[in-house]
């Protein structure tokens, strides 16, 4: 049995881990949502793009719906103060994410070209908003969240929607963006050929080398940010009191994690590196490697975040003492035991299932197994 500081640490990571699975498995087939009105011209085109993710885009969510989940049960605080301060970002995302379901299953049902138009480009809002608010929620948190918290631990937001798309946010949303329909473009660049993988791999360049120097900038401007420092002692097995330490903001203070281990740098390296090996390999048409890299480079962007956050998860710009940190805004001793045996069971036949029903499903998506199975394809 682990102690309670460890697993505190445990589930940082598994939380790192459910992120990155979401934004690998359920990002490819987001990002070829975004694509989907640009990539393919006509019906034909456009079905055959929606037919390599159509099977399977509903299973990819297990990671959407398990890191949500994990986060409500083992961060309970962060769930609670997230959802209230978010709360009009998150209905956008929901919003947003209602296009996926009835776009891919009723898109074909009805031969009718301003019917199937409009859910292709309910599609494109599916796949481009979340990931869009994403990274936008990402640029608040290290600029810090307007909340703060009343003697009975009721969080109170202070700020507004608008508030919330100021630049660095905006810019922090372009990365997202980015690197998710880059994402999404090198997998349909593997399933697809023709004339729609041409036009699906100069878009992913695109993507790629956008997410690169919108990272490097956000990079760059983070240095003179505020961030969060603790001051006080912490006790890493203590129960869970967000307003028992000391929390002081200053500039650079985001970086000090990089000063303290310089192995860290690995991870914006992979970020940066990853990308452009991506984009190497998609000129060179090695689709399968460039998704691998395209999947790296999202490890080390969202890795970055993490790394240059810790131990914070939400810091308060209005009551800075009252930052939820890993150590302070977790669920109890028991809670986070069970969680993570049930993760050390399940985790594994997710990972199992959905290589299975990749390798039964790989292969490229062509017009003529479209017009092949009319009634039955997507």
């Amino acid at each position: 049995m682990f102690d309670y500081s460890t697993l505190k640490i445990i589930w940082w990571l598994l939380v790192g881990v459910l992120l990155v699975g979401f934004a690998i498995m359920d990002g490819h087939d987001m990002g070829v949502g975004t694509l989907l009105p640009f990539v393919g011209r006509n019906d034909l085109e456009r079905r055959v793009v929606i037919n390599t993710v159509g099977p399977h885009w509903d299973g990819n969510q297990v990671w959407f719906i398990t890191g949500g989940g994990a986060i409500f049960a083992a961060w309970p605080l962060v769930y609670a103060t997230a959802f209230s301060g978010f709360y009009w970002a998150m209905l956008v995302v929901l919003w947003a994410l209602f296009f996926r379901p009835v776009g891919f299953d009723y898109r074909s049902k009805i031969h009718n070209a301003a019917w199937r138009s409009t859910w292709d480009w309910g599609l494109f809002i599916g796949g481009s908003v979340p990931p869009l608010i994403f990274g936008v929620a990402f640029g608040n948190l290290l600029q810090g969240v307007p909340f703060q918290f009343d003697t009975y631990l009721i969080s109170t937001y202070t700020g507004s929607f608008w508030q919330l798309l100021n630049p660095f946010a905006l810019l922090a949303g372009v990365v997202s963006s980015a690197m998710i329909t880059m994402q999404g473009g090198a997998y349909l660049a593997h399933r697809t050929e023709g004339l729609i993988q041409d036009r699906t791999i100069k878009a992913a360049i695109g993507a790629a080398l956008l997410m690169v120097v919108a990272f490097a900038a956000a990079g760059v401007w983070l240095q003179s940010i505020e961030g969060y420092r603790i001051t006080s002692v912490i006790n890493a097995n203590a129960l869970p009191d967000p307003m028992s330490k000391v929390v002081v903001r200053e500039a650079g203070a985001w970086m000090a994690n990089y000063a303290r281990q310089p192995l860290l740098w690995s991870l914006p390296a992979l970020g940066i590196v990853g990308a452009l090996v991506a984009v190497l390999l998609l000129r060179l048409r090695w689709t399968l490697s460039a998704f691998v890299a395209s999947s790296l480079s999202l490890v080390g962007v969202i890795g970055t975040a993490g790394a240059s956050m810790f131990p914070f998860i939400m810091p308060s710009s209005s009551m800075p003492a009252a930052s939820l940190t890993v150590w302070d805004s977790v669920s109890s001793h028991l809670t986070l035991s069970i969680m993570f045996w049930a993760t050390m069971i399940f985790m594994p036949l997710i990972i199992f299932y959905t290589s299975w029903a990749y390798s039964v499903m790989r292969g490229k998506v062509t017009a003529a197994y479209i017009k092949e199975h009319e009634h039955a394809a997507y």
